[in-house]
């Protein structure tokens, strides 16, 4: 069986950065879905985190109509939600309580919005799976937001691990991440302490455009995203791995593979290796989203170009793929009277990481 695994598509964000969108985009991954038997939507599929519900789901639906379409009706998605489409199963994870396990089977009927979603794939097979699913022996994919809750500041740009607050040893059910998501976002809302550093890397990584629409702008032109991109790689290796090395052994997963995104950089590439000590090797899936300020002047193969993916073929090694490294940067970029009219909202919704 071969799997195709994505993540990070973020359909209907409001900066315009989602590059399904684009008719070639969209041409090369369901060109990508003729090889495969199976396709994993490995969270933040759907943007509803940073604007209103009903201008994503528009702005989705045809993206996965046409999956389904392609996949047809003898192959399978398999849906894996994450933190900026956690409507999907927010409420539905909370009352599963301890019986929540790392690989839990989702009903469709758990939110309208999941049960929407899944219609749109028809006719292709479908099912939902939280916080993570076994693709096979030894090889277990989640989103990775759970990592958040191991950095300072608590988010997916947090700059360093959190030390021994919560030993290595202790172990942790999905629930304990859950619940604890829940008490961080109520502390951030009330909260009316800035986080510098969060939110500036959030706005260059164009998360927080509607909030400081200059920014990305001025940094591009100043000449510093080679530079931002660096930063962002070190706090990758030396924060975010680390932290999901964390959630994997709190969660007590004995694996060969984890497969996650998130944190939008695909990888390991070139000579890297990712390898925990105990012998779990890692792969990030990178993300869909073209953003300038994180690839000018780059050239692919790169951990922020968009289109990352990691293929499974069975009875081989789990592989880092780029499915638009051949295409150039100028075609990636939505047109600018796109953007202006996706970010016509009539409202927005709570914004989190």
């Amino acid at each position: 069986m071969r799997t195709l695994v994505i993540s990070d598509l973020h359909l209907g964000i409001r900066s315009g950065a989602d590059a399904l969108r684009l008719p070639l985009v969209r041409d090369r991954l369901l060109g990508a879905l003729e090889d495969v038997d199976r396709l994993v939507l490995l969270g933040d599929v759907l943007e509803l985190m940073t604007r209103h519900r009903s201008r994503s789901m528009a702005l989705a639906e045809p993206v996965l109509r046409s999956i389904g379409r392609t996949l047809g009706s003898h192959r399978e998605v398999i849906v894996v939600p994450g933190n900026h489409d956690a409507p999907l199963v927010r409420r539905w994870a909370l009352a599963q309580g301890s019986e929540l396990t790392p690989s839990t089977d989702v009903p469709p009927a758990a939110s309208p919005v999941l049960a929407q979603l899944l219609g749109w794939l028809a006719p292709a097979r479908t099912r939902a799976s939280y916080p993570g699913v076994w693709l096979g022996p030894g090889v277990w994919a989640t989103h990775g937001h759970y990592l958040d809750q191991h950095l300072i500041p608590e988010s997916a740009v947090g700059i360093r691990p959190r030390g021994h607050r919560v030993a290595a040893s202790t172990r942790l059910l999905p629930i304990d991440y859950e619940q604890r998501r829940g008490r961080s976002r109520r502390r951030r809302r009330d909260s009316t302490i800035p986080r510098p550093a969060g939110a500036l890397v959030e706005a260059v990584a164009g998360t927080a455009r509607s909030v400081v629409p200059r920014v990305p702008h001025l940094l591009l032109h100043s000449g510093l995203a080679p530079v931002t991109a660096t930063l962002l790689d070190t706090q990758m290796r030396h924060a975010s791995l680390p932290a999901m090395d964390g959630v994997v052994r709190r969660l007590g997963i004995e694996t060969d593979w984890v497969i996650f995104g998130h944190v939008h950089r695909r990888g390991p590439l070139g000579g890297e290796h990712w390898q925990a000590g105990t012998g779990t090797r890692y792969l990030n899936t990178g993300s869909w989203l073209y953003e300038p300020l994180l690839v000018d002047r780059a050239s692919p193969p790169h951990g922020y170009w968009p289109g990352g993916a990691v293929l499974l073929h069975e009875g081989r090694e789990p592989q880092s793929v780029g499915l638009l490294d051949d295409v150039d940067a100028g075609r990636l970029a939505v047109p600018r009277a796109e953007r202006i009219t996706s970010a016509g909202d009539g409202g927005s919704a709570a914004t989190g990481r």
